[in-house]
């Protein structure tokens, strides 16, 4: 009894320790976005006088309105067509498993080893070519592609351990290929196509390295792709540029607590049946 006793104080002791060390950078950050502006605070220093109006300002400064409405279209254009297409492949390959399914299948997987960095110029040179640098498209056509090798997987692991008595009943009532992946494939996939629109979600609001690379135009990038320019615009003052900071993570922060019970779900479901 002591020693399951003193496991469950130790794991609660390191979960704490962790939560402590993923609390301190935002705290950090809050309480350097309410000093003065123009000044260098030093440590977790609580101000005289808070300047709530730091977040406003930079609001405005780094105009936050149309860097929102950038950042919802890149989503829109990124989240639902990745989406749609690595649930079409990952029924392919984990379910109905054509010919040559594991081949195609070990190509997604080789796209999980290819650096991010090493295709950023290749990727600028080739959107240049066909006319698309510097717009929305030249963010959201490179991450629909960089996105597929993890998704195709995601998927094709949620499928692969579907259980086959399911389609061999719906194959007797008379359902078609289509009918079986609407009809009941594609509504217990739930939990697996929610964690990962959360995860494209979070990679797409937060992806930085395309935004600045192919597209000039701060008002066209995402908020995290903004921040290059912001920081470069107020970067000797650091608590308009902590108060930027927490303006763009605040709608990750909110999203992720909304659908945690998803994510986390969608976990758990694969640790029960792998």
């Amino acid at each position: 009894m002591k020693t399951a006793a003193r496991e469950v104080w130790l794991g609660r002791a390191i979960l704490v320790s962790l939560m402590v060390i993923t609390l301190v950078p935002f705290v950090t950050l809050f309480v350097t976005a309410l000093h003065p502006t123009g000044t260098y605070p030093a440590g977790l220093e609580w101000p005289d006088e808070p300047q709530w109006s730091n977040f406003v300002t930079a609001f405005q400064a780094a105009n936050m309105r149309q860097l929102l409405v950038s950042s919802v279209l890149i989503e829109v254009g990124v989240v639902p067509l990745a989406l749609l297409i690595s649930t079409l492949a990952g029924f392919a390959l984990g379910h109905l498993r054509p010919p040559g399914s594991r081949w195609i299948f070990l190509v997604f997987l080789l796209g999980l080893t290819l650096p991010f960095e090493a295709i950023v110029v290749p990727l600028y040179y080739q959107m240049r070519d066909i006319g698309l640098l510097n717009t929305r498209w030249a963010i959201i056509l490179p991450l629909l592609g960089l996105f597929m090798p993890f998704a195709v997987m995601w998927m094709r692991a949620h499928f692969i351990n579907m259980p086959e008595e399911l389609s061999e009943a719906a194959r007797i009532d008379g359902a078609s290929t289509t009918q079986l992946f609407l009809r009941i494939h594609l509504p217990l996939s739930m939990p697996a196509l929610s964690s990962l629109a959360i995860l494209m979600f979070l990679w797409t609001w937060n992806q930085f390295l395309l935004a600045v690379v192919l597209v000039d135009d701060p008002t066209r990038r995402t908020m995290a792709g903004a921040l290059g320019a912001f920081q470069g615009q107020w970067g000797t003052d650091i608590p308009l540029l902590c108060a930027g900071s927490l303006l763009i993570l605040t709608p990750t922060l909110l999203v992720f607590l909304a659908f945690q019970r998803h994510f986390v779900s969608a976990l758990m479901q694969g640790a029960v049946k792998g």
